[in-house]
């Protein structure tokens, strides 16, 4: 079976929001067109609590997307995003939602950060989508989204790790490109076995 994955069509990622990623909101017509051809849509939501210690606001002195070491590792420090409840942390207004068989928040760990949708930022600590494609018998993705160079980035080298096809279609993500990240994440997908489609 073939699910189409999108990822984190939230407001806080598209322009108005607080961690915008330019030109977010020109892929949702596109996402939205896509649905119908797959057996099964999954939607991921980023989903942090007030304080998160991803956000530059809970680190005195610290300024959005300044680098610092956790004990998983290097964190890229946010603006305040997807806070649970909150108006930002909704889907875009027009994504259809009812297409999607499950929604699957992550970043509710106000420990750790998690860009990918099968692994906190520990890269050890599942979300259980693995499981949930394993019982379903997917074994192909696409994968849409935001932010191309983050999450989209993080989910398709996981899901391609654990042994999914994987795809991402690049003309319905948009990235951050934050100091070379865009680069850095097509080279990563590609050296993990994705295939990155223009449509």
């Amino acid at each position: 079976m073939h699910a189409l994955l999108v990822i984190d069509v939230q407001q806080d990622f598209c322009p108005g929001g607080s961690l915008a990623v330019a030109g977010g909101d020109e892929i949702v017509e596109g996402i939205n067109a896509l649905m119908s051809d797959f057996e099964a849509v999954i939607l991921t939501q980023d989903w942090h609590p007030a304080g998160h210690s991803s956000f530059a606001s809970s680190h005195e002195g610290c300024k959005p997307y300044e680098m610092i070491e956790m004990p998983y590792g290097s964190q890229v420090l946010w603006p305040d995003h997807c806070i649970q409840g909150s108006t930002g942390a909704q889907f875009h207004g027009n994504l259809i939602l009812d297409r999607a068989d499950l929604i699957i928040r992550k970043g509710y760990n106000p420990a750790i950060d998690s860009y990918s949708a099968f692994f906190e930022n520990d890269h050890k600590t599942p979300t259980g989508l693995e499981g949930y494609l394993r019982t379903r018998s997917i074994d192909r993705l696409t994968l849409v989204g935001l932010a191309t160079d983050f999450c989209v980035n993080f989910s398709a080298v996981d899901a391609a790790k654990l042994g999914f096809d994987v795809e991402v279609r690049l003309d319905l993500c948009r990235a951050i490109d934050l100091n070379g990240s865009l680069d850095a994440a097509l080279t990563a997908m590609k050296a993990a076995g994705v295939r990155a489609l223009s449509e």
